[in-house]
């Protein structure tokens, strides 16, 4: 007799990304024409979610693709995700203290957080949307789920700013770099050269003091600057990327070592928080968090940077 086959393990993978601003448009289409996950775009929007997966499916010949793209305003269609990709939120803009901003998004990423854990329990959550540790923070607390599943994308994002502007400095190609930042997203990250390297050599040992200084403050004020250029909008190419990289992992089950914001219970001598720090991502999401030695600058620095995400997220926690 012969025994019926089962197609339980073709389910294809799902995406869904909260969030049809420019990098949750971005991060769809690097999804779908790279087959890595089917893609649900979510938006309050009406129409804005269904006209960017409309476009992007009328690619899918010419991409040589055949992931399904859905557009929608419906938490439902989201049911059955993988991963959940909150990038909803606003922008600081014009007039608007950082306490307006905070409060904003953190009414939008707790709700987008709830409705979407309700289709999709066994989802891994990344977030993206700023201030980034504060909101992976309350999207944990929201979620009910285990830490390991919540995480920021911020450190591939700093680490590849880092990384680009070493090989820029260098006149090399950035596929030999390899860099290294922790700490929050924002001025007060903390790049780390001695475990940044160039085709195995240590960064300190090809650029001089200032040279590596120099960088270090762009990297820091990397976001700041393409706003600044840009005018009307900030960066999303870049964080896409980040954010598929991570998703990559995750889907494939190909472990990596990469900096992301994760839940610290003691390492580093910090507790109850989340924060940049290198991480092993795996299809289970953070699997370990690794603890690196860190100078006495270098600690000191990664301590000022988390008083400063604790700082707003006491203000955060008391709006939910």
């Amino acid at each position: 007799m012969n025994t019926p086959l089962s197609f339980a393990s073709c389910r294809p993978t799902r995406v869904s990304i909260v969030g049809a601003g420019n990098v949750g448009g971005t991060l769809a289409q690097r999804l779908a024409e790279r087959n890595l996950a089917d893609v649900v775009l979510l938006d309050i929007l009406p129409g804005r979610p269904q006209g960017i997966a409309l476009d992007l499916m009328e690619s899918s010949g010419i991409e040589a693709h055949n992931r399904k793209l859905i557009g929608t305003t419906d938490y439902v269609d989201t049911a059955g995700s993988d991963v959940v990709v909150i990038t909803a939120g606003l922008p600081r803009r014009p007039g608007m203290s950082r306490d307006d901003l905070l409060r904003t998004n953190a009414q939008i990423v707790a709700e987008a957080t709830k409705n979407a854990i309700v289709h999709s329990p066994e989802a891994v959550i990344i977030v993206v949307t700023n201030p980034l540790d504060v909101m992976t923070y309350l999207a944990w607390k929201v979620s009910g789920l285990p830490h390991q599943r919540v995480m920021g994308m911020a450190g591939v994002l700093d680490s590849a700013r880092f990384q680009t502007f070493i090989a820029m400095e260098l006149n090399i190609s950035p596929k030999d770099v390899s860099a290294m930042v922790l700490g929050s997203h924002g001025d007060l990250m903390v790049p780390l050269p001695h475990y940044s390297t160039v085709s195995g050599i240590p960064l300190t040992e090809l650029l001089d003091a200032a040279t590596i200084e120099r960088i270090i403050d762009r990297t820091r004020n990397g976001g700041a600057e393409i706003v600044e250029l840009l005018k009307t909008g900030g960066a999303y190419y870049a964080p896409a990327s980040s954010t598929y990289a991570m998703i990559e992992a995750i889907l494939l089950n190909h472990p990596r070592f990469l900096p992301a914001a994760a839940y610290l219970q003691g390492e580093y001598g910090l507790h109850d928080i989340f924060l940049g720090v290198p991480i092993r991502l795996g299809c289970g999401g953070v699997e370990q968090i690794l603890q690196l030695k860190l100078t006495d600058a270098e600690q000191a620095a990664l301590l000022k940077s988390a008083a400063s995400v604790r700082e707003n997220l006491d203000q955060a926690l008391a709006l939910l």
